[in-house]
């Protein structure tokens, strides 16, 4: 059983971050990606590289899954996730998540991404079926409750 938990952006140093996720609102409409390899729809994000600051991690990610290269990135929280890595996982993997309000967005660069799609929100729910079921609509209901709270 996968376990998700959130706490405040400031609570475990980036040292131990190992992933940047990211809802990137363009407009009023969210931006999905879809890795060449799968049918599903993930929020954008990926790991942080050893010594990569983890906004850094976040703007990177960005760009090379959705093709945005300027935005206002602004931390929601940080979230941890236990269980994905199978029943042997011994201590559970951190990950910052990121609301970004694109300003540009260019062609989607060759990577390991086929397409991005920008959606309107849908209640609440995610609007594509989704890569990651037992973590990112927990994400996605977070940056959406911190997207009202920060933008209206």
């Amino acid at each position: 059983m996968v376990e998700v938990k959130f706490y405040p952006a400031d609570a475990v140093g980036n040292e131990r971050l190992k992933y940047a996720v990211v809802a990137a609102r363009e407009g009023e409409r969210w931006l999905f990606s879809r890795h060449r390899l799968r049918e599903t729809w993930e929020l954008p994000g990926g790991h942080r590289e050893e010594g990569e600051d983890i906004r850094d991690a976040a703007r990177r990610e960005l760009w090379e899954e959705t093709g945005v290269s300027q935005a206002e990135l602004t931390p929601v929280c940080v979230y941890s996730v236990f269980g994905a890595d199978g029943p042997g996982q011994a201590a559970p993997n951190y990950g910052m998540l990121f609301l970004a309000r694109v300003l540009r967005r260019d062609a989607l660069p060759a990577s390991e991404m086929a397409e991005v799609r920008a959606v309107a929100a849908s209640g609440g729910v995610l609007p594509l079926p989704n890569t990651y079921p037992a973590i990112q609509p927990l994400l996605w209901e977070k940056a959406l409750a911190a997207a009202r709270e920060i933008w209206g």
